[in-house]
């Protein structure tokens, strides 16, 4: 096959595109603008690289996270392999030292003979036709202002906006272990775990909270609940909707019991260890739109924290996604008049399309992979089952149904209803990842039949 693919951004879904593609044997012009166009939240140029968190969430079976990431492996993702080798210790989760996970995926992308990486920035969608069979624009929420006016000609619209946040990063020598405990929830303290808890007694909790809501913000304004992404809401903008909200959230301290007194603490923030060889911690949950000098003063008043160091600064920024439902089909592929006359296909995917999450990305990058390979090869793409978790989700963001639509998890509440009904959690968690395997496993074959598995 004699085809090339024009991918523009090597962040996780244009990353596991290029690679996906060029298993497939077709050659990947991949361009990418970091590190000469750097953006307000990456630090480096390496393809892949993980700015919010380093935690790609739940591994249970039983998890619509859990079931994503079997999709994943089943269908041979790289990066989702690159990320097994990189874990570091999270509990349920499976979190990764983003350093090597990123120089790890470069050094894949480099090495491939199939894959030529463009440093440089790609600012209009039509020019980049010329020499490709198709194009996948997989620049991600911080695509440049170029490039995103580009795409808005080609979908005839605006684009949409969420503001998102990170969390902070401390130094691990910086922690003071007499206050923290080492403990995962609902485990025996004695036997430690993979989270480090910072207990709050109920004055400290009182006194933290009234700083948060004090502190100067980088955006001074007040949020709309709708211009905030749900899972990334900073810290203080729960505080804001109710000073007890983050004890119910992100500070809740269920299932930990503070070993110096035998009790549930009043909150607790949870550090989960950002490397491998747990030399920084991340604030779990503590995304936050702080300016620094305030994050350095606020944070130092969590217990433990009094000396923090902090290797990265929580920031908070502006993300752009298309409307999918109103202009992507099935495949991702961008459906408007406008799109057509470029004279080859476009394909929207990652968390420019709005699906979100890290996971979800990779998992979009793999489809839209899959559908560009299925439109070169003159055949059809099969159908992803919607009793997968990212075929209920995608089956959910390219419906034109789908009306006042926000960037979206896998999630249970996306799948069809069990028939009979089951009325027991913990056993109909258990029966939608049934119906998921199964479902996958046809899938698989009806790829294999195709051709289109490497």
């Amino acid at each position: 096959m004699n085809n090339t693919v024009t991918i523009v951004g090597a962040g996780l879904a244009g990353s596991e595109a290029a690679l996906d593609l060029a298993a497939r044997g077709i050659a990947v012009r991949l361009i990418e603008m970091r590190p000469d166009h750097p953006t307000a939240v990456h630090h480096t140029g390496d393809a892949a690289e993980l700015v919010c968190s380093n935690s790609l969430k739940s591994t249970k079976p039983d998890s619509a996270a859990g079931l994503l990431k079997e999709e994943l492996s089943v269908l041979g993702s790289p990066l989702i392999e690159a990320a097994k080798r990189h874990s570091v210790a999270a509990g349920g989760a499976l979190a990764v030292d983003r350093v090597r996970f990123a120089r790890d995926v470069t050094a894949q992308i480099q090495a491939h003979p199939l894959i030529a990486l463009e440093r440089r920035e790609a600012t209009d969608v039509a020019s980049l036709a010329d020499g490709s069979d198709a194009i996948v624009l997989a620049s991600g929420p911080l695509t440049s202002d170029a490039l995103s006016s580009s795409l808005m000609a080609l979908t005839g619209r605006d684009a949409l906006a969420f503001y998102d946040a990170a969390a902070p990063v401390v130094m691990a020598d910086s922690i003071d272990y007499e206050k923290v405990f080492r403990q995962s929830r609902y485990e025996d303290a004695a036997f430690g775990g993979d989270y480090l808890n910072a207990p709050f007694a109920k004055e400290e909790y009182e006194a933290f909270i009234e700083a948060l809501l004090g502190a100067e913000r980088v955006i001074a304004k007040d949020f709309e609940t709708r211009e905030l992404f749900q899972a990334c809401q900073p810290i203080e903008e729960i505080a804001r909707a109710g000073r007890d909200a983050p004890r119910f959230g992100t500070l809740k301290p269920v299932g930990l019991t503070d070993p110096r007194t035998g009790r549930r603490p009043w909150a607790a923030l949870q550090l989960r260890a950002e490397d491998a060889h747990g030399a920084s911690y991340n604030l779990v949950g503590f995304q936050t739109n702080l300016t620094f000098p305030e994050q350095r003063r606020v944070f130092r008043m969590i217990p433990g924290l009094e000396e923090a160091e902090f290797a990265r600064y929580g920031v908070m920024h502006r993300n752009t996604f298309i409307d999918a439902p109103q202009l992507l089909d099935a495949g991702n592929r961008l459906a408007t008049p406008q799109a057509e006359e470029v004279g080859v296909p476009v394909y929207v995917v990652g968390q420019l399309a709005g699906t979100e999450g890290y996971c979800e990305a990779i998992r979009s990058g793999l489809h839209g992979a899959l559908a560009v390979a299925a439109d070169l090869k003159g055949i059809a793409l099969p159908p992803l089952p919607t009793e997968t978790v990212y075929g209920a989700l995608l089956a959910y963001a390219t419906d034109p149904a789908t009306e006042d639509y926000q960037p979206m998890h896998v999630n249970f509440g996306l799948m069809a209803p069990l028939d009979p009904p089951v009325r027991n959690k913990r056993a109909r968690y258990q029966a939608y990842a049934d119906r998921a395997n199964a479902a996958l496993a046809e899938y698989r074959a009806a790829l294999a039949e195709a051709g289109l598995l490497p």
